[in-house]
């Protein structure tokens, strides 16, 4: 490790905080995301519903939240935005009451169509290329099971 890199490893300046770059980063990215899903009338939450959606069909409350890494509190009125939208409807299932299934409806898959353009979309506004875009998410992934797996010793 180099003098600069000890040095950061307990500095307290913000622009060195992995975790600020990831803020940035995110609020950075939904907001390019903004004008695309506007188009569709969607919000970024509710643009990520709709991708597991249309990935796994339809599917429970309960894998959909694990799906997007968010607790049953904050999917539900997500869910009830969608539903209210047209564009997706929710039943309970017939073999366990207890669980909630979530489908996409008619207006949901239309749209799909149209958002099929958004990932590509993104990329030319923030002139990314795939390769890049590729090794950031892998690295990103790696950074979440790592970060995940010391936030479950931590408990």
């Amino acid at each position: 490790m180099t003098s600069h890199e000890d040095g950061a490893a307990g500095s307290l300046l913000l622009d060195e905080q992995l975790c600020f770059a990831l803020y940035a980063a995110q609020r950075a990215v939904t907001a390019a995301y903004r004008p695309l899903l506007d188009e569709l009338g969607l919000t970024y939450p509710q643009y990520l519903v709709l991708l597991v959606l249309w990935e796994r069909g339809e599917t429970t409350v309960k894998e959909l939240a694990g799906a997007l890494r968010l607790d049953y509190g904050t999917v539900s009125p997500l869910l009830k935005r969608l539903e209210s939208a047209g564009l997706v409807r929710r039943e309970r299932a017939a073999g366990d009451e207890r669980s909630v299934l979530v489908a996409c409806t008619g207006r949901a898959e239309e749209l799909r169509e149209r958002a099929a353009r958004v990932p590509g979309a993104l990329l030319a506004a923030t002139e990314l290329g795939g390769p890049e875009v590729a090794r950031l998410r892998e690295e990103l992934w790696r950074l979440t099971e790592k970060a995940q797996s010391a936030a479950d010793r931590a408990r």
